[in-house]
């Protein structure tokens, strides 16, 4: 087996293509060991110590490394995991964990007016068709949060999160793409 190797524009973070699908459908990320434990591939990546991100998209696994870490280092110890856990066939999941979670749970904060259901369903279609795709080929994801008073709110994932170029990507790329497309939006914030 062989597993090809991506750069993506966070230098924090490697793309990891195992050649064959990860997850089915959705995306699940972790940002910490205590959220790894649905996974036990996640918990080996995190048992590196240098670990700080996990993002298993549909054909990928994106990683990212805390700040001083060298990927020289760490690269050849994620390989091996990777391979390891894809040669044996073992399970993405522990049995009953939680398995894709596309959408955060529910904050109070971003609950969407149910008068804005057209406009949340519009810019909702776009983030599916057009972003998620798109960020996925940078190793990442970006997942809807809510919409008020003409904000979207997003949450930035994997390769996403952190990168030097994510404010320039929800900018001047997601913010303009939605608006375009969507005139009640007058900004996309990270959330």
């Amino acid at each position: 087996m062989f597993i090809e190797t991506e750069t993506t524009p966070n230098p924090a973070t490697l793309k990891f293509l195992p050649g064959e699908l990860v997850m089915a459908s959705g995306t699940r990320a972790f940002t910490s060991p205590e959220e790894a434990e649905a996974s036990p591939l996640a918990q080996a990546l995190f048992s590196l110590g240098d670990v700080t991100e996990i993002l298993f998209g549909r054909d990928f696994v994106s990683v990212t490394i805390a700040p001083g870490a060298q990927w020289s280092d760490a690269k050849p110890q994620v390989l091996a995991i990777l391979l390891d856990h894809f040669v044996s066939q073992a399970p993405l999941f522990a049995a009953g964990s939680a398995q894709n979670i596309v959408v955060p749970a529910e904050d109070e904060d971003f609950a969407d007016d149910p008068a804005d259901a057209e406009i949340v369903e519009q810019i909702k279609d776009l983030i599916e068709t057009r972003v998620r795709p798109a960020v996925a080929n940078d190793g990442g994801d970006i997942v809807y949060r809510g919409f008020r008073d003409g904000v979207v709110y997003l949450k930035m994932q994997g390769a996403c999160s952190g990168c030097p170029s994510s404010t320039a990507t929800l900018k001047n790329g997601i913010e303009s793409l939605i608006r375009h497309y969507v005139p009640e939006v007058n900004e996309v914030r990270a959330a």
